[in-house]
């Protein structure tokens, strides 16, 4: 039942494990689909997404990456990142403690703000996603994404840089909550699309059929005002709903057309980027990675899951980066409007260990934040930095 608001510059090619949608000459047998970019078609099924539109071209298909600097490092189970306007730092949030830090992009100095109330971290759940408010320059309202002790939820809180380090985070104002939580799956990702509206990517917290039940939020893309209502114009009318089929998105953005882009968790065989169409079903738990039958909406590429378990996503000129945590490389999809125009490359691989989030900078750089202290990595003695990145 859904429930509302209350009130070195190492470049390594890729591998030859990717798939990228297009039309399949073996059907549902498991045979390999012709890449797109080799004559095939987009992806087909209800949801497929035309190519290039009308006066746009794909872009390069190949590209480079180069490590600029460690912007800091010594973070602790890193999740979520939101620049602030004008350089004037970068928000970090920690899943396992439940707090919120600003980075001084040019020191490197952590400052903590607070801890937000009411996180219960527990797997892979926690405080993840964050993002500022539409009119954060007015306002000054953080937005969080946080599994509580019964549920996932959104909150709002208002930054009040005048008070000390550690008390500058008000009481956090649940704007929605019901979001089933579980040990994994639990998603997280939350951003403000470029209509003004908050979009959520969940996860079907390890209950499978959640992600069919159009009644449930689990494994899901919901859209919502700043309010947490459902948003004007959903698919399915009085619904947060957006898109649904899902097994775990974890990633989302939008190209400079306003088209967003979801990465996706397989299970043992496909991770996924996909393009979303509004009310579009992604197929999980009867299709995973690539399907057959046109009611599903296909993927753009796919991966094998040692080689992604994809996280944040962000996009830079014609071109999804997208961080890999089991994977440990990040990956440049080319596009060619709502398809991959090229095969995607691997940078970074195994170089700085998993990657939990990456997000535009500004002209050709990204900032890149790894997540080695998660419980699934390998940590060191500051494992955990934030990262300046060029890319092309």
């Amino acid at each position: 039942m859904i429930v509302q608001r209350r009130g070195g510059a190492a470049v390594l090619a890729v591998a030859g494990v990717l798939v990228v949608a297009g039309c399949s000459s073996g059907g549902g047998d498991g045979g390999l689909p012709t890449p797109s970019w080799a004559g095939g078609s987009s992806a087909s099924g209800s949801g497929a997404s035309a190519s290039a539109s009308a006066g746009e071209s794909a872009a390069p298909a190949k590209g480079s990456v180069t490590v600029l600097r460690t912007v800091a490092q010594g973070l602790r189970s890193p999740w979520g990142l939101a620049p602030l306007p004008d350089g004037a730092g970068l928000l970090v949030s920690d899943r396992d403690d439940g707090t919120i830090s600003k980075v001084d992009e040019k020191t490197g100095k952590i400052t903590e703000l607070g801890t937000v109330s009411g996180v219960s971290a527990a797997g892979e759940g926690g405080l993840l996603g964050i993002a500022l408010s539409p009119d954060f320059a007015s306002d000054h309202m953080i937005y969080a994404y946080f599994t509580s002790a019964s549920d996932n939820r959104i909150v709002r809180l208002l930054w009040d840089e005048s008070k000390p380090a550690k008390e500058q985070l008000g009481a956090p104002d649940t704007i929605f909550k019901g979001i089933p939580k579980g040990v994994i799956h639990n998603g997280g990702r939350i951003a403000f699309g470029p209509d003004g509206m908050l979009y959520a990517g969940t996860g079907e917290s390890g209950q499978r059929g959640l992600a069919q039940d159009k009644g449930s939020l689990g494994g899901k893309i919901l859209r919502l005002t700043p309010e947490g209502d459902p948003a004007p114009g959903n698919p399915f009318p009085g619904s947060p709903v957006y898109t649904y089929g899902h097994r775990n998105v974890q990633g989302l953005a939008w190209d400079d057309r306003q088209r967003l882009f979801a990465s996706e968790f397989g299970q043992d065989t496909w991770d996924e980027l996909n393009a979303i169409k509004p009310g579009g079903d992604y197929g999980w738990p009867n299709a995973e990675g690539r399907a057959s039958d046109p009611k599903y909406v296909n993927p753009i590429a796919q991966w094998h899951t040692d080689d992604a378990s994809p996280s944040g996503i962000a996009y830079v000129d014609g071109v999804i980066w997208m961080a890999g945590l089991k994977g440990q490389r990040l990956w440049r999809i080319p596009l060619d409007g709502t398809t991959a125009g090229a095969a995607p490359q691997a940078f970074l691989t195994g170089e700085y260990g998993r990657l939990r989030t990456v997000v535009a900078a500004g002209g050709d750089k990204v900032w890149l934040v790894t997540s080695n202290t998660d419980g699934r990595g390998r940590p060191k003695s500051g494992d955990d930095r934030i990262l300046e990145l060029q890319v092309k």
